[in-house]
C-alpha cells in the first residue's frame, strides 16, 4: 500500500514544478544561495500541494480510470491503495504543504492555497467546462512560476514570462488532450466527459494559436523586456525554444505520442539536447556576459 500510494502521488510529475525556477534562473540569482535556498522549499512545498492534488484527482476519477486502457493500473482503480488512505494523505500533505508556506513566506503561502482553490473548483466543477478545464490547468503552471517569484527578492524579471510560461503550458496541455482523443477512440468522453466537446480539428486548431503565441511571447520577451541583458545574447536562445516546440508537434503528430509531456521530455533525446542548449546560451547571456 505505500508503493501505491508514492504511486499515486505521481514524483515523475513532479518535474513539472521546475516552473517555480524561472524567476531564479532569470532573475540573475543563481548565484545567491538565499535565493537557492528559497526556491528550493518552494519547489518541495509545490511538490507535496501537487501530490495532494494528485491523490484528490485520483480519487474523484476512480470509477471512469477503471475503463482507460493505462489508468485502470493505477493504484486506486485496481484496488492497490485504499481510498481512505489516499484521502487521509491528501488532507496531510495539502495542510502541512500550507502550514510550511506561510512559514516560509506569507505571499507564498497565499499562492499556495490559490493552487489549491484552483485545483479544487477543477477536480470537483470547472474540469467539466470546456476550454475553461485547459485553461484551469494553465492556471496551475502560472501559479508555480509565481511561487518562485515571491519566494525571492526579484529585480530583472519580467512578466513576459508569465506570459510565455502560460502559452507553453496550454501547448502541453492541449497536445496531451489530442493524445487522449486519439488514444481512447469513441470511447473517449466515458473516461473523460469533457472530452466529447472536443475533436481532433478544434485541439489542432487551438494548438496552431498557441503555438504561434508562445513562439511571439519569448521572443517579445528577448529583445522588450526590462532587465534583459544589452548585449541582444537572448535572441539567440530563440531557435532552441522554436525547435522544441517543433519537436514537440512532430512527436504528436508524426510519432503519436503526447501523453504525458514529462515522459517525452524525459525520454527523447533531440528534445533534451535542444534544452540543454538553450540552457547554455541563457546561462552565458545573463549570468556571463549579461
Amino acid at each position: 500500500m505505500l508503493i501505491g500510494l508514492i504511486k499515486t502521488m505521481r514524483p515523475r510529475q513532479w518535474s513539472k514544478n521546475i516552473f517555480v525556477f524561472v524567476a531564479l534562473i532569470f532573475d540573475n540569482k543563481l548565484t545567491d544561495p538565499i535565493s537557492v535556498l528559497r526556491t528550493l522549499g518552494a519547489f518541495v512545498l509545490l511538490c507535496l500541494m501537487s501530490s495532494a492534488v494528485y491523490l484528490m484527482n485520483d480519487l474523484a476519477d476512480i470509477e471512469n480510470d477503471r475503463q482507460h486502457p493505462t489508468k485502470k493500473q493505477r493504484p486506486l482503480p485496481s484496488g492497490q491503495l485504499s481510498p481512505t488512505i489516499a484521502a487521509i494523505a491528501a488532507v496531510v500533505l495539502a495542510a502541512g504543504s500550507l502550514v510550511a508556506g506561510f512559514a516560509l513566506d506569507f505571499e507564498l503561502g497565499l499562492v499556495l492555497l490559490a493552487y489549491l482553490i484552483i485545483q479544487v473548483a477543477y477536480t470537483f466543477w470547472l474540469k467539466n467546462v470546456v476550454l475553461v478545464d485547459v485553461m484551469m490547468v494553465t492556471a496551475g503552471f502560472i501559479l508555480r512560476i509565481a511561487a518562485g517569484v515571491v519566494v525571492i527578492n526579484v529585480e530583472r524579471f519580467s512578466p513576459w514570462l508569465y506570459v510565455f510560461g502560460g502559452f507553453l503550458a496550454l501547448f502541453m496541455i492541449l497536445g496531451k488532450r489530442r493524445h487522449e482523443l486519439i488514444l481512447l477512440g469513441a470511447g473517449a468522453s466515458s473516461h473523460r466527459s469533457i472530452l466529447e466537446e472536443y475533436n481532433l480539428d478544434l485541439i489542432d486548431r487551438l494548438l496552431g494559436i498557441v503555438t504561434t503565441s508562445a513562439v511571439v511571447s519569448y521572443s517579445l520577451y528577448t529583445f522588450l523586456a526590462e532587465g534583459v541583458p544589452d548585449n541582444h545574447m537572448m535572441m539567440l536562445s530563440i531557435p532552441f525554444v522554436v525547435y522544441a516546440i517543433f519537436r514537440y508537434l512532430y512527436l504528436i503528430h508524426v510519432r503519436h505520442e503526447g501523453g504525458a509531456p514529462e515522459d517525452i521530455f524525459l525520454r527523447d533525446r533531440p528534445m533534451q539536447m535542444s534544452m540543454v542548449l538553450f540552457g547554455i546560451v541563457v546561462f552565458v547571456a545573463i549570468y556571463i556576459l549579461g
